[in-house]
């Protein structure tokens, strides 16, 4: 007689902030870079949120999505339902594991290639470990906002695995083409760790600049954190018309 031994993995998932102004009463960000991140949101800009398991990635997402323009068609792909996003015209969509029999499965690949067939005007990831990767890279390069997470020790190694995962799409999928590819559509990388007491903040605000010298992409440091508190860093972030175009100066964003 043959025994299935089955696992099930309950996760509890709390909404504790539904814009960045939460994630400043959190103690996770300061005034100026929820305000920063807001409005590059607003403005379009693609979002990568990267960190360690529980960092707090899904509640960076769900803060960041308070911001998108209400207008917007937002389609929404996870593993697992936990997003909670506050817009009117939201489709959320969930991949589905195979039958006993093996069939049925619904990929995230898959999802993400249904939800740009459904004329959205922006769209989110949940999280990026596999191939799917490749399918978000090619949605944003066509111009499409979004936002995704990514498991990553820091805001540099989110980069390196987002020009990494999507090889696992084919061999046909080679380097020379993912490389560029990532530095032209993301924007932003969003990075989060959990301190000595266990309070989630943001680590870094790295901007991608579109440019790739020696095979790595370059970029330029918005905030970090200095050890005390998230503090401007100097760079500057990519597409200043299209802060422009939302109504925003970057200088004003930036205090400069």
């Amino acid at each position: 007689m043959t025994h299935r031994h089955w696992a099930v993995n309950i996760r509890k998932f709390i909404v504790r902030a539904s814009h960045v102004d939460d994630m400043v009463g959190l103690g996770s960000l300061t005034r100026q870079a929820a305000a920063f991140l807001s409005a590059a949101v607003e403005a379009g800009l693609n979002i990568v949120v990267s960190g360690a398991t529980q960092a707090g990635k899904t509640t960076m997402v769900n803060a960041l999505a308070g911001a998108i323009p209400p207008r917007e068609r937002v389609v929404s792909c996870e593993e697992v339902f936990e997003l909670r996003l506050p817009g009117r015209d939201w489709v959320a969509l969930q991949c589905r594991q195979p039958s006993l029999e093996g069939t049925g499965e619904i990929p995230l690949r898959r999802l993400v290639k249904e939800a740009l067939r459904m004329r959205p005007s922006r769209i989110i990831v949940g999280e990026v470990r596999e191939a799917e990767a490749l399918d978000m890279l090619v949605a944003l390069n066509a111009g499409l906002p979004g936002m995704s997470t990514i498991h990553a020790n820091s805001a540099r190694d989110a980069i390196v695995k987002m020009c990494t995962l999507p090889l696992l799409a084919g061999e046909n999928v080679s380097d020379r083409f993912v490389v560029p590819t990532v530095a032209s559509a993301l924007d932003l990388v969003v990075h989060l760790d959990i301190d000595s007491r266990g309070a989630r903040r943001v680590r870094e605000i790295v901007g991608v600049t579109g440019r790739v010298e020696n095979g790595v992409v370059e970029t330029s440091d918005v905030f970090r954190h200095d050890g005390e508190r998230l503090v401007r860093a100097g760079g500057f972030p990519p597409g200043e018309e299209r802060f422009t175009r939302a109504g925003f100066r970057v200088e004003d964003l930036l205090g400069i």
